[in-house]
């Protein structure tokens, strides 16, 4: 009776094949639900992004008296600027921690405003398509609508 002999350490074709079916099942209930979310993710950290630079600016004007003005941009953040009205107490070593502005998510660059239509300065993503305007994952993303 040795051929009813049963290999206990090996697995079968069976069980291999019903191991597969199980994952394929899995797979297919959970990778849909993640593929939506990469275009969340990137809405968020742009949002992350405008607040952090928002307060960067606010620690500027607090050393300075006034925001960079749009000629100046955001670099005024990272390097002192040499036009427009000079800045007088200009942190060394600027006022991002990276040392550098950061692009949006989606590699394009933020824009910036002084005076700002909507506030002090206004602080604009374009969104995935990079131009303005736009729906769903390309719309702006703009400071004075961050709650």
């Amino acid at each position: 009776m040795s051929y009813l002999k049963i290999d206990a350490l090996g697995f079968t074709l069976i069980e291999l094949m019903v191991v597969i079916v199980i994952l394929g099942i899995l797979a297919s209930l959970i990778v849909p639900r993640l593929m939506g979310r990469t275009d969340d993710a990137k809405i968020v950290k742009a949002k992350i992004q405008i607040e952090s630079l928002e307060t960067a600016l606010k620690l500027y004007k607090l050393d300075n008296g006034m925001y960079p003005d749009t000629e100046q941009g955001l670099q005024a953040l990272v390097e002192p600027p040499d036009t427009g009205i000079l800045p007088k107490k200009w942190k060394k070593g600027g006022y991002l921690e990276k040392g550098r502005v950061p692009k949006d998510p989606w590699g394009n660059e933020f824009i910036y405003l002084s005076p700002g239509v909507h506030d002090d300065f206004d602080i604009i993503s374009y969104g995935a398509d990079g131009v303005s305007g736009g729906e769903d994952k390309n719309s702006d993303i703009n400071s004075w609508e961050i709650e």
